[in-house]
């Protein structure tokens, strides 16, 4: 017997696919100019693969309990927290610092109520970075971390309140 969706996903309407495409156009965008601001003279630190995950929540699904400015920068920080304390305390076993850090980066997230997917990336990130990222240390969750998920719930205030059809956030804590 075979599994079938009937109807599939719902469809979204065109202006709701332009309000996401804005919004994350303006939220990477703004993340990617403070990058060349903040942390001159790196290898592009400042963006950090899990914003273009957060930009989807945030941008393309802003009703998610998910995409909430909680979640977002808290699963952020505290991913972030999680990723580099792994890494200074676990790098020389890379594989078991990698696991724990996303391991420990979900629980830590369900225990604070801020679960947020990306963060889980932003763990990984902060053990599988570069020397230069490493170097960071504990800035790292300020920044880039804390300062580009602040910038994307800022855009995603202003974006995602500019439609009649949008409300953001559902939430706030």
């Amino acid at each position: 017997m075979r599994a079938t969706l009937r109807g599939g996903p719902p469809r979204v309407s065109v202006a709701e696919i332009l309000w996401s495409w804005l919004g994350a156009f303006l939220g990477i965008g703004t993340v990617g100019l403070l990058g060349r601001f903040v942390l001159t003279g790196t290898d592009n630190l400042f963006m950090i693969g899990s914003f273009g995950a957060s930009a989807v929540l945030v941008y393309g699904a802003p009703h998610s309990p998910l995409a909430q400015p909680r979640n977002l920068v808290g699963g952020h920080i505290f991913s972030a927290l999680v990723g580099v304390l792994c890494y200074q305390v676990l790098h020389p076993i890379p594989g078991l610092a990698e696991a724990v850090a996303v391991a420990s980066a979900i629980a830590l997230m369900h225990l604070t109520r801020t679960l947020h997917p990306p963060g889980g990336a932003t763990a990984l990130i902060a053990v599988i970075g570069s020397q230069e990222l490493h170097a960071l240390g504990y800035f790292f969750v300020l920044v880039p971390v804390g300062l580009g998920a602040v910038t994307l719930l800022v855009v995603g205030l202003l974006i995602n309140n500019l439609s009649t059809h949008r409300r953001y956030p559902e939430f706030w804590l």
